[in-house]
């Protein structure tokens, strides 16, 4: 299905072609980052989809680690979200391509793009096409979600959102099984870096009283020099229109908590004011990544719920209330570090 030229990266010496698919590649945050990497280093791209009934719900992780001495390997991830259970399928580092001059990952006969994922695995099986993606805004100067973070060096974990929203199209073979999940919905983000956050919350669903509303928000202890700073990004796609709270775009993080229950997180900037409740659901262990290699445990869930409320900051006017199905959330680490309360919330 792909006419793009695919490279084996592990196959190539150290080159200026590299340079030159490094540097394209900080604007384009979807494409493969690692052309200058040989250690400690991790790549992972996550596909959520939901059929359309939403009886099935899954995530394919595919993605490129490699640990401090250069060993490396690459693997897709995949998490089942309703019954909960999850599989790691590694792969020799030689089985990994990237395409430089689009989105395009290879993994062995796995194939993973903006607009498709091929997958041949043995429990898993098919192609599903994605219809209408809505991307996050990519501008020159504040490339994707991290805006100009992009462009700063020696972060520890670098994120992108490849698709908040899409129809699905296709049948997949699972576990012997075909299931349709024709008219569900996607979503594709993905993070490159070394480890994840010390501490963080993420959350993310498209399943709204409505079709076309999707909502991402995600807090992190965020290493700076020698210090750290909370660092925050939440994203409410309805009526055509995305409304970015971020810490770079002048957004308060006013309240951030998580209990066993539940994450609150409240969010205001010079237009608008974002308060959201998330309740926990059973949640599912995955492999993460630590110094590059995926040696960390993560646990999440896909059948959380989301209620978002979002007014206007200088009447209080509400201008969406919802709540989301199927999410998916994530707490980790020491979550205290992130934790304070605004007492009005």
């Amino acid at each position: 299905m792909s006419t793009s030229k695919s490279t084996k990266i592990f196959l190539l010496p150290l080159s200026t072609m590299h340079w030159i698919n490094q540097i394209q590649a900080l604007f384009h945050p979807e494409r493969y980052h690692g052309w200058l990497r040989s250690k400690k280093y991790f790549e992972g791209w996550y596909y959520k989809i939901v059929s359309a009934n939403e009886q099935h719900a899954f995530a394919f992780i595919p993605g490129i680690a490699m640990d401090e001495q250069g060993g490396a390997h690459a693997f897709v991830q995949v998490l089942d979200g309703k019954a909960q259970t999850a599989e790691y399928i590694k792969f020799p580092a030689s089985a990994f391509s990237a395409s430089a001059t689009s989105f395009e990952i290879g993994i062995a006969g796995n194939q993973f793009t903006g607009n498709f994922i091929q997958l041949d695995l043995d429990n898993y099986s098919g192609i599903l096409q994605f219809k209408n993606p809505v991307p996050w805004p990519n501008k020159w100067y504040s490339p994707g979600i991290m805006g100009p973070y992009t462009f700063v060096p020696f972060m520890e974990c670098y994120h992108g959102i490849i698709s908040m929203d899409h129809e699905l199209n296709g049948t997949l073979k699972i576990g012997g099984k075909n299931i349709d999940f024709t008219g569900g919905r996607g979503y594709i983000e993905k993070d490159w870096g070394h480890s994840f956050p010390s501490a963080y919350f993420w959350m993310q669903s498209n399943h709204f009283s409505q079709p076309g509303i999707s909502f991402k928000a995600s807090v992190a202890k965020i290493p700076w020099l020698r210090s750290s700073f909370v660092g925050f990004i939440a994203g409410l796609y309805f009526n055509g229109k995305l409304i970015e709270f971020t810490t770079y775009n002048g957004t308060k993080l006013l309240h951030s908590y998580a209990d066993s229950q539940k994450v609150m997180l409240l969010m205001e900037n010079k237009q608008y004011r974002l308060k959201v409740m998330a309740h926990r659901d059973n949640a599912t262990e995955l492999a993460s990544p630590i110094a590059g290699i995926m040696e960390g445990r993560i646990s999440e869930s896909m059948t959380s719920e989301l209620t978002i409320s979002l007014s206007e900051r200088s009447n209080g006017k509400s201008l969406f209330h919802d709540t989301g199905r199927n999410a998916a959330l994530e707490i980790a680490g020491k979550i205290d570090e992130i934790i304070f309360e605004d007492p009005n919330f």
